[in-house]
Protein backbone atom coordinates (compact mmCIF):
# COMPACT_ATOMS: atom_id res chain seq x y z
CA UNK A 1 0.00 0.00 0.00
CA UNK A 2 1.14 3.64 -0.94
CA UNK A 3 2.42 5.64 1.94
CA UNK A 4 -0.11 8.19 3.11
CA UNK A 5 0.76 12.19 3.23
CA UNK A 6 -0.69 14.74 5.13
CA UNK A 7 -1.43 18.40 2.73
CA UNK A 8 1.57 20.05 2.25
CA UNK A 9 1.53 24.36 2.46
CA UNK A 10 0.32 26.10 -0.24
CA UNK A 11 3.15 28.97 -1.36
CA UNK A 12 2.29 31.48 -3.49
CA UNK A 13 5.06 33.61 -5.79
CA UNK A 14 4.25 36.80 -5.06
CA UNK A 15 5.11 39.66 -7.64
CA UNK A 16 7.72 37.65 -9.79
CA UNK A 17 9.95 41.10 -10.48
CA UNK A 18 10.37 40.86 -6.32
CA UNK A 19 12.01 38.69 -3.90
CA UNK A 20 9.04 35.82 -3.61
CA UNK A 21 11.00 33.44 -5.88
CA UNK A 22 14.11 33.66 -4.67
CA UNK A 23 13.33 33.72 -1.10
CA UNK A 24 10.71 30.52 -1.72
CA UNK A 25 14.32 28.84 -3.34
CA UNK A 26 16.29 29.91 -0.70
CA UNK A 27 13.79 28.52 2.18
CA UNK A 28 13.33 25.09 0.42
CA UNK A 29 17.53 24.76 0.92
CA UNK A 30 17.45 25.56 4.32
CA UNK A 31 14.27 23.34 4.52
CA UNK A 32 16.15 21.06 7.35
CA UNK A 33 18.30 23.37 9.44
CA UNK A 34 14.84 25.79 9.98
CA UNK A 35 12.96 22.62 10.59
CA UNK A 36 10.05 22.98 7.84
CA UNK A 37 7.41 20.83 7.17
CA UNK A 38 6.67 20.16 3.36
CA UNK A 39 5.60 23.04 1.51
CA UNK A 40 5.12 23.59 -2.76
CA UNK A 41 5.16 26.88 -4.75
CA UNK A 42 1.89 28.25 -7.09
CA UNK A 43 4.03 29.51 -9.73
CA UNK A 44 5.42 29.28 -13.57
CA UNK A 45 7.64 26.23 -13.21
CA UNK A 46 9.71 28.15 -16.29
CA UNK A 47 9.90 31.04 -14.53
CA UNK A 48 11.35 29.56 -10.93
CA UNK A 49 13.77 27.72 -13.40
CA UNK A 50 15.19 30.87 -14.69
CA UNK A 51 15.02 32.51 -11.27
CA UNK A 52 17.43 29.39 -9.96
CA UNK A 53 19.84 29.93 -12.67
CA UNK A 54 19.64 33.52 -13.10
CA UNK A 55 20.99 33.76 -9.30
CA UNK A 56 22.65 31.27 -9.08
CA UNK A 57 20.97 29.45 -6.06
CA UNK A 58 20.95 25.43 -7.07
CA UNK A 59 17.93 23.91 -6.03
CA UNK A 60 16.17 21.18 -7.86
CA UNK A 61 12.85 21.57 -9.08
CA UNK A 62 10.21 19.47 -9.54
CA UNK A 63 6.72 20.02 -11.18
CA UNK A 64 3.38 19.30 -9.65
CA UNK A 65 0.39 17.63 -11.60
CA UNK A 66 -1.31 17.13 -8.16
CA UNK A 67 -0.32 18.94 -5.21
CA UNK A 68 -0.94 15.39 -3.29
CA UNK A 69 2.01 14.59 -4.71
CA UNK A 70 3.82 17.44 -3.17
CA UNK A 71 4.93 15.78 0.31
CA UNK A 72 6.60 13.16 -1.29
CA UNK A 73 8.15 15.42 -3.55
CA UNK A 74 9.38 17.83 -1.36
CA UNK A 75 12.81 15.70 0.40
CA UNK A 76 14.35 16.13 -2.62
CA UNK A 77 13.18 19.36 -4.40
CA UNK A 78 11.38 21.97 -4.54
CA UNK A 79 7.79 21.31 -5.44
CA UNK A 80 6.10 23.67 -8.02
CA UNK A 81 2.20 23.79 -9.05
CA UNK A 82 2.54 25.17 -12.72
CA UNK A 83 0.70 28.65 -13.58
CA UNK A 84 1.81 30.25 -16.65
CA UNK A 85 2.93 33.76 -16.60
CA UNK A 86 3.03 35.11 -19.93
CA UNK A 87 5.25 38.46 -20.86
CA UNK A 88 9.13 38.50 -19.61
CA UNK A 89 9.96 39.27 -16.01
CA UNK A 90 12.24 41.86 -15.60
CA UNK A 91 13.68 41.96 -12.26
CA UNK A 92 12.91 44.72 -10.38
CA UNK A 93 10.61 46.25 -12.56
CA UNK A 94 6.72 45.23 -12.03
CA UNK A 95 4.19 44.54 -15.08
CA UNK A 96 0.78 45.13 -14.74
CA UNK A 97 0.62 42.33 -17.57
CA UNK A 98 1.48 39.73 -14.65
CA UNK A 99 -1.31 40.73 -12.37
CA UNK A 100 -3.69 37.87 -13.64
CA UNK A 101 -0.99 35.54 -12.93
CA UNK A 102 -0.40 36.64 -9.90
CA UNK A 103 -3.93 37.04 -8.84
CA UNK A 104 -4.19 33.73 -10.26
CA UNK A 105 -1.52 31.71 -7.87
CA UNK A 106 -3.28 33.77 -4.96
CA UNK A 107 -7.00 32.20 -5.98
CA UNK A 108 -5.33 28.78 -6.92
CA UNK A 109 -3.64 28.38 -3.25
CA UNK A 110 -7.10 29.74 -1.56
CA UNK A 111 -9.08 27.29 -3.85
CA UNK A 112 -6.50 24.32 -2.70
CA UNK A 113 -6.38 25.29 1.12
CA UNK A 114 -10.29 25.89 1.62
CA UNK A 115 -10.76 22.37 0.16
CA UNK A 116 -8.29 20.86 2.73
CA UNK A 117 -5.71 19.99 -0.40
CA UNK A 118 -2.88 22.39 0.95
CA UNK A 119 -3.13 22.71 5.32
CA UNK A 120 -2.32 26.71 5.17
CA UNK A 121 -1.75 29.62 3.18
CA UNK A 122 1.55 31.42 2.30
CA UNK A 123 1.67 34.40 0.56
CA UNK A 124 5.34 35.72 -0.58
CA UNK A 125 4.77 39.93 -1.60
CA UNK A 126 2.26 41.59 -4.69
CA UNK A 127 3.42 44.62 -5.42
CA UNK A 128 -0.45 46.73 -4.77
CA UNK A 129 0.83 49.62 -6.91
CA UNK A 130 1.09 47.33 -9.68
CA UNK A 131 -1.82 45.47 -9.17
CA UNK A 132 -4.10 48.09 -9.21
CA UNK A 133 -3.29 49.83 -12.16
CA UNK A 134 -4.44 46.33 -13.67
CA UNK A 135 -7.28 46.95 -11.91
CA UNK A 136 -7.17 45.28 -8.78
CA UNK A 137 -9.82 46.97 -6.32
CA UNK A 138 -8.03 45.91 -3.18
CA UNK A 139 -6.14 47.06 -0.63
CA UNK A 140 -3.82 44.25 -0.53
CA UNK A 141 -3.94 40.34 0.93
CA UNK A 142 -6.26 40.94 3.89
CA UNK A 143 -8.91 42.37 2.21
CA UNK A 144 -8.86 40.40 -0.79
CA UNK A 145 -8.76 37.16 1.00
CA UNK A 146 -11.80 38.24 2.84
CA UNK A 147 -13.77 38.44 -0.33
CA UNK A 148 -12.80 35.43 -1.64
CA UNK A 149 -13.67 33.55 2.07
CA UNK A 150 -16.99 34.80 1.00
CA UNK A 151 -16.79 39.01 2.17
CA UNK A 152 -15.73 38.09 5.77
CA UNK A 153 -14.27 40.42 7.51
CA UNK A 154 -10.33 39.63 8.66
CA UNK A 155 -8.14 41.27 11.03
CA UNK A 156 -4.39 41.51 10.55
CA UNK A 157 -1.94 40.10 13.12
CA UNK A 158 2.09 40.70 12.76
CA UNK A 159 3.51 38.38 14.98
CA UNK A 160 7.13 37.92 16.07
CA UNK A 161 8.55 35.76 19.07
CA UNK A 162 8.59 39.09 21.57
CA UNK A 163 5.18 40.60 20.39
CA UNK A 164 1.86 40.53 18.85
CA UNK A 165 0.14 43.40 17.84
CA UNK A 166 -3.31 43.86 15.69
CA UNK A 167 -3.54 47.30 13.71
CA UNK A 168 -7.20 47.71 13.57
CA UNK A 169 -7.09 50.05 10.27
CA UNK A 170 -4.53 48.76 7.98
CA UNK A 171 -3.50 50.17 4.47
CA UNK A 172 -5.55 53.67 4.67
CA UNK A 173 -4.67 57.73 4.80
CA UNK A 174 -3.97 58.16 8.54
CA UNK A 175 -6.90 60.91 8.51
CA UNK A 176 -9.11 58.55 6.76
CA UNK A 177 -7.86 55.76 9.01
CA UNK A 178 -9.27 58.01 12.37
CA UNK A 179 -12.38 58.80 10.74
CA UNK A 180 -12.93 55.00 10.47
CA UNK A 181 -12.68 54.12 13.99
CA UNK A 182 -15.99 53.02 15.43
CA UNK A 183 -16.34 50.78 19.02
CA UNK A 184 -17.89 48.68 16.45
CA UNK A 185 -14.95 48.26 14.61
CA UNK A 186 -12.73 47.80 17.86
CA UNK A 187 -15.04 45.16 19.38
CA UNK A 188 -15.05 43.06 16.25
CA UNK A 189 -11.25 43.06 16.00
CA UNK A 190 -11.19 42.19 19.76
CA UNK A 191 -13.33 39.21 19.16
CA UNK A 192 -11.55 37.98 16.35
CA UNK A 193 -8.49 38.58 17.83
CA UNK A 194 -9.14 36.50 21.25
CA UNK A 195 -10.48 34.10 19.15
CA UNK A 196 -7.28 33.62 17.15
CA UNK A 197 -5.25 33.56 20.17
CA UNK A 198 -7.12 30.38 21.72
CA UNK A 199 -7.73 28.34 18.50
CA UNK A 200 -4.39 29.52 16.60
CA UNK A 201 -1.77 30.09 19.18
CA UNK A 202 -3.26 27.61 22.04
CA UNK A 203 -3.82 30.47 24.67
CA UNK A 204 -6.38 28.99 26.42
CA UNK A 205 -6.99 32.63 28.15
CA UNK A 206 -5.78 35.28 26.12
CA UNK A 207 -4.48 38.75 27.80
CA UNK A 208 -5.17 41.67 25.10
CA UNK A 209 -4.28 45.58 25.72
CA UNK A 210 -5.82 48.23 23.38
CA UNK A 211 -4.03 51.60 22.74
CA UNK A 212 -5.23 54.72 23.19
CA UNK A 213 -5.20 56.98 19.31
CA UNK A 214 -3.89 59.83 20.81
CA UNK A 215 -0.61 60.71 22.50
CA UNK A 216 -0.98 59.69 26.37
CA UNK A 217 -4.13 58.24 25.87
CA UNK A 218 -5.71 61.14 25.38
CA UNK A 219 -5.05 62.78 28.77
CA UNK A 220 -8.44 62.74 30.10
CA UNK A 221 -9.73 64.41 26.97
CA UNK A 222 -6.86 67.04 26.92
CA UNK A 223 -5.39 65.49 23.65
CA UNK A 224 -8.73 64.10 22.38
CA UNK A 225 -11.70 62.34 23.08
CA UNK A 226 -11.37 59.31 20.91
CA UNK A 227 -10.46 57.62 24.15
CA UNK A 228 -13.29 58.48 25.86
CA UNK A 229 -16.11 58.11 23.42
CA UNK A 230 -14.57 55.04 21.30
CA UNK A 231 -12.21 52.83 22.72
CA UNK A 232 -13.16 52.87 26.39
CA UNK A 233 -16.96 51.69 25.37
CA UNK A 234 -15.59 48.47 22.78
CA UNK A 235 -12.78 47.82 25.98
CA UNK A 236 -16.56 47.65 28.11
CA UNK A 237 -18.05 45.50 26.05
CA UNK A 238 -15.27 43.04 25.32
CA UNK A 239 -15.16 43.13 28.67
CA UNK A 240 -18.77 42.07 29.02
CA UNK A 241 -18.46 39.24 27.20
CA UNK A 242 -15.48 37.32 29.11
CA UNK A 243 -12.62 38.53 27.36
CA UNK A 244 -9.50 39.53 29.21
CA UNK A 245 -8.46 43.30 28.13
CA UNK A 246 -7.15 46.92 29.03
CA UNK A 247 -7.25 50.10 27.55
CA UNK A 248 -7.10 52.26 26.65
CA UNK A 249 -3.22 52.86 26.81
CA UNK A 250 -0.63 54.80 26.02
CA UNK A 251 1.59 53.64 22.92
CA UNK A 252 4.58 54.70 23.78
CA UNK A 253 4.84 52.84 27.28
CA UNK A 254 3.44 50.05 25.74
CA UNK A 255 6.13 48.38 23.78
CA UNK A 256 9.34 47.53 26.59
CA UNK A 257 10.21 44.73 28.12
CA UNK A 258 7.93 44.89 31.19
CA UNK A 259 4.89 46.02 29.64
CA UNK A 260 5.22 43.41 27.17
CA UNK A 261 5.25 40.35 29.43
CA UNK A 262 1.88 41.33 30.30
CA UNK A 263 -0.23 40.54 27.23
CA UNK A 264 -0.03 38.37 24.61
CA UNK A 265 -1.39 40.91 21.86
CA UNK A 266 -1.51 44.76 21.75
CA UNK A 267 -4.34 46.42 19.33
CA UNK A 268 -3.46 49.26 17.95
CA UNK A 269 -5.40 52.17 16.03
CA UNK A 270 -3.33 52.78 13.41
CA UNK A 271 -0.97 50.74 10.81
CA UNK A 272 2.32 52.64 11.78
CA UNK A 273 1.54 52.34 16.01
CA UNK A 274 1.29 48.47 15.46
CA UNK A 275 4.03 48.34 12.79
CA UNK A 276 6.92 50.23 13.56
CA UNK A 277 7.62 48.90 17.08
CA UNK A 278 7.27 44.80 15.71
CA UNK A 279 9.87 45.64 13.27
CA UNK A 280 12.04 47.34 15.09
CA UNK A 281 11.95 44.57 17.48
CA UNK A 282 12.66 41.97 15.06
CA UNK A 283 12.74 43.11 11.38
CA UNK A 284 14.05 39.64 9.51
CA UNK A 285 11.81 37.45 11.69
CA UNK A 286 8.50 39.18 11.75
CA UNK A 287 5.32 37.09 10.30
CA UNK A 288 2.02 38.81 8.68
CA UNK A 289 -1.01 36.34 9.60
CA UNK A 290 -5.03 37.04 8.87
CA UNK A 291 -7.32 36.50 11.53
CA UNK A 292 -11.15 35.60 10.76
CA UNK A 293 -10.43 33.39 8.06
CA UNK A 294 -11.73 30.08 7.30
CA UNK A 295 -7.88 28.66 6.41
CA UNK A 296 -4.24 29.74 7.51
CA UNK A 297 -3.16 32.60 5.95
CA UNK A 298 0.62 34.03 6.70
CA UNK A 299 2.87 36.31 4.79
CA UNK A 300 6.68 37.50 5.43
CA UNK A 301 6.26 40.69 7.11
CA UNK A 302 8.00 42.81 3.93
CA UNK A 303 7.02 43.95 0.54
CA UNK A 304 8.78 42.86 -2.88
CA UNK A 305 12.46 44.55 -2.47
CA UNK A 306 12.73 45.64 -5.76
CA UNK A 307 15.76 47.21 -5.46
CA UNK A 308 17.40 43.84 -5.08
CA UNK A 309 15.63 41.75 -6.63
CA UNK A 310 17.39 39.19 -8.88
CA UNK A 311 20.61 40.09 -6.90
CA UNK A 312 20.52 36.89 -4.93
CA UNK A 313 20.92 39.30 -1.71
CA UNK A 314 17.17 39.05 -0.29
CA UNK A 315 17.12 37.28 3.23
CA UNK A 316 14.56 34.33 3.29
CA UNK A 317 14.42 34.48 7.27
CA UNK A 318 10.47 36.08 7.66
CA UNK A 319 9.66 34.01 4.83
CA UNK A 320 10.54 30.62 6.89
CA UNK A 321 8.80 31.93 9.60
CA UNK A 322 6.29 32.80 7.61
CA UNK A 323 6.33 28.80 6.68
CA UNK A 324 6.37 27.58 10.11
CA UNK A 325 4.14 29.60 11.87
CA UNK A 326 1.56 28.28 9.36
CA UNK A 327 2.18 24.92 9.90
CA UNK A 328 1.76 25.70 13.57
CA UNK A 329 -1.33 27.65 13.21
CA UNK A 330 -2.65 24.68 10.91
CA UNK A 331 -1.62 21.85 13.54
CA UNK A 332 -3.66 24.31 16.79
CA UNK A 333 -6.32 24.01 14.40
CA UNK A 334 -6.22 20.61 13.60
CA UNK A 335 -5.52 19.75 17.67
CA UNK A 336 -7.68 22.30 19.43
CA UNK A 337 -7.29 22.83 23.10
Amino acid sequence: MAAAFAPATAVTMGDPAGIGIEITLKAWSRRQEAGLGPFFLVADVDAVRREAAETGISVPITPLENPGAASAAFANALPVLHRPLTGRIVAGTPDPAHAPAILGAIDTATDLTTEGRANALVTNPIHKETLIQAGFRFSGHTDYLGHLAGGLSSVMMLVSQDLRVVPATVHTGLREAIDSLTSDLLVDCGKTTAQSLREDFGILSPRIVMTGLNPHAGEGGVFGFEEKLIIAPAVERLRAEGITIRGPLAADTLFHPAARATYDAAICMYHDQALIPIKTLDFAHAVNTTLGLPFVRTSPDHGTALDIAGTNCADPSSLIEAIRLAQTMADNRGHPA
